[in-house]
Parts: C-alpha cells; structure tokens; sequence
C-alpha cells in the first residue's frame, strides 16, 4: 500500500478496513509506513472507522469488531465501506437492464449506488423498498415542458413499511404490496451470502420482504461486494439455486470464486483487470432457467 500518499480518506479508510479484516488486526507504525501517511493520520482514520463501528481500536492499532449474527450497521456506516468496489458493481449490473422493462431494487448501499447508474435507462419501472433509491430517482427528475415528468423518466412505486437501520422499509404493508407485483429483474442488496446460509440477513422482518421480492422476479441479481461472502445473517431468505446472477468485484479470492461457479448460473466480476467494459463474466451455465 506503499503508493497510497494521495488517496482521499475515504478510499484510505476502506483499505486499511480491508488490512483490519484480512489480518485480524493492525499496528499505526505499520499502517504509517504501508500509507506513507503520517501517525496522526492514521490515528484520525481509525477514530472514524471506531465511529463507524467496524473496527475497535486497542493500544498501538486496531482489531475488527466481532459481529453477532444480528448486528445490522446503519445506512452511513455501510456507506463508507468498499467505495470503489460497490461503484464498479453498480456500473457492470446496470449494463444488465433493458430499458422499458420493470425492475426491483431492494435496500442497501450498493442497490443505492446502482440507482444512480439506473438514471440514464429510458422508461423503467422500478419498485423498491429503499427510500434511499427512490430518494435517486425523485431528486433526479425534473419538470418536462409542460410541467410534468421528463420524457422516458423512470416510474417509481415505493412500497411502505417499517423502516430498518439501513433504511428499507419492511414488514406485513411492504410484504402485501410486493405479492402482487411481477418484475423481470430484482437487483438484491445482501448482508451475507454462502453456500451454507444462501442470502442472509440480520434483519428478521427484511428477510420475510426479500423473500417476496424473491418469489416475485423473473429473474435474481444479487450485487454484492467481495466482503459478503461467507457472511452469514441471522436469517436465510434465499438458497443459492434461486440467485441467476451474482455481481460482485475484483477483490472476490479464486477459490471463492471457483466455489460460486458451481452453484450459480452467472457470476459477473466488475472492474477486473484487463477487461474492456470493466465487467467479466467469471461463469455461465445453462440449466433452464429463464433469461
């Protein structure tokens, strides 16, 4: 991490996180000299990153924080986390959607930065229980010349609910007004994902509303960045045999991904070295399934 002088704190944060976690812990002189940042840098860093609740700081560097299986960290706290990784997700899934067509978004951070990318995509109809998501989608449209939407403007149906710490809204009013819709595609934001737990959640009434996105999709993306995997919620709302496509990013290990080639039909890693369009499809199996 020698060449990482100039890196916005953002970005600095996110790879000493990524060290915390591959390691189980690290030392300030060490992170100083990897950073060529300065010790109190490096001090500020992990304050935000304690802040954050990711990390816990002990004397001389700092530790991952043990989760529990029902830990769910706040829409700000995921946020900051795997920046880069989550962009070029967000950028390979929505090379997946045709315009016209209606799609699901659920909650989550990477769901959020995918909506942005979505903004370009003429007449979608996007149901989502994320008021981050559609939060994108109303601030981003603008009165057309007669005073009403832009042309070719994305229709939004945000159901209600209950709203969780990572604001997605869930529980019976979301669950009901997701049994009767049909989308060709559902982008899904996971806290977990494995080949024991399937997709995972900490959130007891998120996983019965992801179901329902689930049973109502056409076709599943799972867009989820490289720390997901073997992660594993409180809660499983889906096998993998149910996912048609995981979009992950470049930071998935081989074994990982030699792992995930087995049990899904498509794995698509984002922002891979070497690829033209920053997308390469790892694995395609044809087994029968639509799309």
């Amino acid at each position: 991490m020698s060449d990482n002088q100039n890196l916005l704190a953002e970005q600095r944060r996110a790879l000493i996180l990524d060290e915390v976690r591959r390691r189980g812990g690290v030392r300030v002189n060490e992170l100083t000299r990897r950073l060529n940042v300065s010790d109190m840098t490096v001090r500020r860093d992990l304050d935000a990153l304690a802040r954050q609740g990711v990390v816990e700081k002990v004397h001389g560097g700092a530790v991952p924080v043990a989760e529990t299986s029902t830990h769910e960290p706040g829409f700000e706290a995921k946020s900051a986390l795997e920046l880069s990784a989550k962009e070029d997700i967000a950028r390979a899934a929505a090379r997946l959607v045709v315009p016209g067509s209606a799609i699901a978004l659920s909650g989550g951070t990477t769901t959020y930065a995918l909506a942005h990318h979505l903004l370009e995509v003429p007449e979608l109809t996007v149901v989502t229980n994320s008021v981050r998501v559609a939060d994108v989608f109303h601030s981003a449209q603008q009165p057309g010349p007669a005073g009403g939407r832009s042309p070719g403007a994305a229709t939004v149906v945000l159901t209600g609910g209950m709203r969780t710490p990572s604001d997605s809204l869930v529980g019976p009013v979301a669950d009901q007004a997701i049994r009767s819709l049909h989308f060709d595609m559902l982008f899904l934001g996971v806290h977990g994902i494995s080949v024991e737990a399937g997709l995972s959640t900490p959130n007891l009434a998120e996983a019965e509303t992801n179901r329902r996105l689930v049973q109502a999709a056409r076709r599943v993306v799972v867009v989820a960045d490289h720390t997901k995997w073997g992660t594993v919620g409180l809660s499983s709302f889906a096998d993998l045999d149910e996912v048609d496509t995981l979009v992950t990013d470049a930071g998935l290990p081989a074994a990982a991904r030699e792992e995930i080639a087995e049990h899904l039909p498509s794995l698509v890693v984002a922002g891979e070295p070497g690829t033209d369009d920053g997308a390469q499809r790892q694995a395609e199996r044809h087994d029968g399934r639509d799309g």
